[in-house]
């Protein structure tokens, strides 16, 4: 029976090349003082071998592991899942790797704050906003940088990078208001995420300002058979709303479906549209949804910023960033 064959270490390596197993410690350790001469017979050694440097001893011994806990969750939005492949591409291009850690939720950080002082980790990275401040001073107490999408808190180390999501909802209303809207609808998720509050507050107060009377609401799970819900029950109304503004585009997208085979009304003559967040399917010919495209590649580039940022004992940013109203035929 053959045994299964051992993988080369450092002794291996060092017998190789015919140096000192330092030197080959020294070779792969940034900054080390080591000989051209020496470097080059450790890295053909190794070469020959198939040798690849562990970097555990060195993360046990206190030294960076260039390693970014990135919380998922949420990923039936398609809008995590292109937040994900930037952020990948960026950390890569940084020479980090990702540890993936996973929670239940659509828009919250908090469930998973306790799990993740189980990593060794350089920093830590979502999607997902941290909604309470014991969660947020729990993250602190980490003393690595630690950022989040789309969330009001921050402290310490931790920083926000966020849609400007009021002043989207105010577009919002005043793009309805200028195609002729009266009777405005918010469709909200099943609980309210920071990020929403902000784009309701900004269509709510517009929606005021403007003169009209104040949204009609509804509620229904951030997907499409939750917009297609809520469309129909705001649909019920004795006044039916003629615009419907979403949280997200999945919510939109239930809408418009509702409206145009359940209830037979015609969009955007009879019931207005707009989505958030310009999902890929917003722009297919069968949906052209009128909808808001937050600058993924903005906000993931200030977020790498901070996360490498040398600085983790600071008073945590809040950076704002303008989302790009996108109109197609919804509205």
């Amino acid at each position: 029976m053959n045994e299964s064959r051992r993988m080369p270490n450092s002794t291996d390596v060092a017998r190789r090349a015919g140096v000192s197993q330092s030197a080959v410690s020294r070779t792969y350790s940034p900054g080390a003082s080591v000989s051209q001469s020496t470097r080059d017979a450790v890295l053909a050694a190794a070469a020959e071998l198939g040798y690849r440097p562990n970097a555990l001893p060195g993360i046990m011994q206190g030294k960076r592991s260039r390693m970014i806990a990135v919380v998922i969750g949420g990923m039936g939005n398609p809008f995590y899942a292109r937040v994900l492949d930037t952020l990948a591409t960026r950390l890569s291009a940084a020479g980090q790797q990702m540890v993936l850690a996973r929670v239940d939720s659509n828009h919250s950080l908090d469930a998973v704050a306790d799990d993740l002082a189980r990593y060794r980790v350089d920093g830590v990275f979502s999607a997902l906003a941290v909604t309470q401040p014991d969660t947020r001073d729990a993250l602190a107490a980490f003393g690595i940088p630690v950022v989040s999408f789309n969330t009001p808190l921050h402290g310490p180390s931790v920083h926000s990078v966020s849609c400007d999501n009021a002043a989207a909802g105010a577009a919002a209303a005043q793009l309805l208001h200028a195609r002729g809207a009266t009777r405005p609808a918010f469709i909200h998720g099943p609980e309210n995420s920071p990020a929403e509050i902000e784009r309701f507050t900004g269509f709510a107060d517009a929606i005021r300002a403007l003169g009209l009377p104040s949204p009609l609401e509804a509620r229904g799970n951030y997907d499409y058979a939750g917009g297609r819900s809520a469309a129909a029950a705001l649909m019920t109304a004795s006044t039916p709303p003629d615009a419907l503004f979403a949280a997200n585009d999945l919510l939109a997208l239930g809408a418009l479906e509702a409206l145009r085979h359940d209830l037979d009304r015609a969009v955007p003559s009879d019931v207005q549209v707009i989505g958030f967040d310009d999902i890929d399917m917003a722009a297919w010919q069968a949906f052209q949804l009128t909808s808001f495209a937050q600058d993924i590649s903005g906000m993931v580039d200030r977020a790498v910023e901070l996360l490498l940022s040398e600085q983790t004992t600071t008073e945590g940013q809040c950076l704002r960033v303008p989302a790009r109203l996108i109109e197609r035929a919804t509205t």
